[in-house]
């Protein structure tokens, strides 16, 4: 009987790196208030540092530490009183920031973040039907 052995050493394997980015932008509401924005201000320097590093990962596309649920992510930092980072996806390519807590405060922000995520949704829905002119002068709906 003769033993056959795999030869793993002699096969060529090819790995393409690719790096995945992602827009990262904060909702501002009509009235032009950014909720991400007043709750990352009032954040003490240290924590935001850690709340600035993951939004960096977020962008350059780690996303494994969110979690998903009802439309939105909620990323968590682990550190301090459990900061969190309240988030959705539109798309392949764009993530829009809709605000923070801590754990203490997670089913509020949650569902705070569930509000301003139909308002976006609803916000763009309604862009995407106004009237632009086309170049021949007639009105056409835009695209969305």
């Amino acid at each position: 009987m003769r033993r056959q052995s795999a030869n793993l050493f002699n096969s060529k394997t090819y790995v393409t790196i690719m790096k995945l980015t992602l827009r990262v932008k904060e909702y501002v509401r009509e009235d032009g208030s950014n909720p991400y924005r007043r709750w990352f201000e009032s954040l003490e320097a240290q924590a935001a540092a850690k709340v600035a590093t993951a939004v960096y990962r977020l962008g350059i596309g780690n996303t494994s530490n969110v979690k998903w649920f009802a439309g939105i992510g909620e990323r968590i930092i682990d550190w301090g009183p459990g900061y969190r980072v309240y988030l959705a996806q539109d798309g392949t390519s764009l993530i829009m920031l809709f605000g923070g807590g801590t754990k203490r405060g997670q089913r509020a922000d949650v569902r705070r973040a569930i509000e301003l995520h139909a308002e976006y949704k609803t916000r763009k829905a309604e862009a995407g039907r106004t009237l632009v002119k086309s170049s021949m002068g007639r009105p056409r709906r835009k695209r969305g």
